[in-house]
């Protein structure tokens, strides 16, 4: 009986330990989302002294990813909101403005009172009602040290005719399939019938010319067995369209389009193209081991076409003057009369170039840039075709990356940003990069970046509370000066 009772008190005393150890990782839980909603709260009263609406002619953005780049529904320009920004110690995060004019090349910021907090990891879209608007949906804020993490889930629109920032609250968001009507400011749950998409996050939507909606991609986790998760890159795609023509009965169906899909990988951009395609570029793909984690980054097109239901692959041409055209038919065979068995003369093997920069604590960051063979300019070729054009030699444009912003404005496709990893480092980009999507002939460089010229400074133990401050500041000058020693952040 003795022993009996001791267990049983042994029990209890584990059950208590259990409980208390809850209790105590609930509590602190509950505070670093206090403290995050404490420093959110600091930084909106900072912003909350802008009370005019002032625009400045501005170099180029300083680099960061997972911002949001939006192309204005009437005018030739790209809008580019918030974003982050990590130098090996701090992360910061941005609620800045900016607005490049493409036919002037001219960047321009634009502080416009009551923004939305700092944020990364939004959605946005832009509509044409009331002069354009630009709609922001939720996003992500971080800790400087990058520990701590609060998910919004509020919904902002910028109205672009009088730049004025104004919150929607009447809203529910879940994470199902919801529609929202613009006349109305309102939700609406959908529930369509058949078989959609398991639970993901990083999956990329675009649109069919029809009004439905195609899923692609994205990355979930799966406990495989106790402490130990794995991840899972998603290649399927699905298709989310009225049912019968109604608008109020929507169906699932699941898609298996031909041709060549893009390689598995996640953080990969999308923009609409011409003719209702899909573009999507660059991105990573991840081979997690259990003690490592390896990223192969990437910056090659890819095209989805909904109205065939098919995948091209976008490859350049090269320079117009390179080209040769030759009649069908009338091709010279090489000397000797022998023929190649693949491919014929003009087929290239892929080109890799590597560049190695040192930075100025001694860093070697080597970008390793794969070019594509000359071919198809994401359009089958017409076998009833007039003329056969070799390609000149491969163009280099972005280096590979993920989480780059993409917009397209008169068929030309443009590529912000994002970043890719060298070693232990991270390097984020501010360069901006142009491609005609009609020729497919050659990236061109509108603002270029070294790497090497970007700040990283090696993890630490411990960091000041004024340094958590300046760290998450963004780097906003006006604010700097207002905000004394506790900011300083750099933009």
């Amino acid at each position: 009986m003795g022993k009996k009772g001791k267990k049983e008190k042994k029990g209890r005393g584990a059950e208590k330990t259990a409980a208390k150890m809850e209790k105590k990782v609930s509590k602190r839980s509950r505070k670093e989302e206090e403290d995050l909603e404490a420093l959110i709260a600091h930084f909106q009263t900072l912003d909350a002294k802008r009370t005019q609406i002032v625009e400045t002619p501005c170099p180029p953005p300083s680099p960061r990813l997972n911002a949001s780049l939006s192309v204005h529904p009437e005018k030739d320009e790209l809008i580019l909101f918030g974003g982050e920004y990590f130098n090996g110690q701090k992360t910061f995060l941005y609620n800045e403005l900016y607005v490049y004019n493409i036919r002037k090349d001219a960047w321009t910021k634009v502080d416009i009172p009551s923004p939305p907090p700092r944020r990364c990891a939004h959605q946005a879209v832009v509509v044409p009602q009331g002069g354009g608007q630009l709609w922001v949906f939720g996003g992500e804020f971080a800790s400087p040290s990058g520990e701590q993490f609060y998910h919004y889930k509020d919904l902002w629109v910028l109205h672009l005719a009088t730049k004025t920032w104004e919150q929607v609250k009447d809203y529910i968001y879940y994470n199902d399939v919801y529609a929202f009507n613009l006349d109305t400011f309102t939700w609406s749950k959908l529930s369509p019938s058949g078989t959609g998409p398991t639970p993901r996050s990083g999956c990329q939507m675009s649109v069919t010319p029809q009004g439905g909606i195609v899923i692609y991609g994205g990355y979930s986790k799966q406990r495989v067995k106790k402490d130990v998760d794995k991840g899972t890159r998603h290649s399927d795609m699905f298709l989310l369209k009225p049912e019968d023509g109604r608008e109020d009965k929507w169906v699932w169906t699941r898609m298996n389009p031909s041709g060549v899909k893009p390689t598995p990988r996640s953080g990969f951009s999308v923009a609409m193209a011409p003719n209702h395609q899909t573009l999507f570029f660059g991105g990573v793909c991840d081979e997690e081991e259990e003690e490592s984690l390896a990223g192969e980054f990437f910056n090659d097109l890819y095209f989805y076409d909904a109205t065939r239901n098919r995948w091209f692959e976008g490859q350049l041409k090269g320079p117009k003057s390179e080209k040769k055209k030759r009649r069908r038919g009338r091709r010279e065979e090489p000397e000797g009369g022998s023929k190649l068995a693949c491919g014929g003369a003009g087929t290239q093997a892929p080109v890799e170039v590597v560049k190695e920069v040192v930075t100025e604590d001694g860093t070697v960051v080597t970008i390793k840039q794969v070019l594509s063979a000359p071919g198809s300019a994401g359009q089958p070729q017409s076998e009833d075709e007039d003329s056969l054009e070799e390609a000149g030699s491969p163009t280099p444009g972005p280096c590979p990356r993920s989480n780059a912003m993409l917009a397209v404005k008169h068929g030309v496709l443009y590529v912000y940003g994002g970043m890719f990893e060298a070693g232990d480092r991270q390097v984020t980009l501010s360069d901006l990069h142009c491609l005609d999507l009609h020729r497919m002939e050659a990236w061109k460089a509108l603002v270029e970046m070294d790497p090497k010229t970007q700040e990283w400074l090696e993890e630490t133990d411990s960091e000041e509370d004024s340094e958590e401050v300046e760290g998450a500041e963004g780097g906003d000058e006006d604010e700097d000066e207002d905000s004394g020693e506790e900011s300083g952040a750099e933009d």
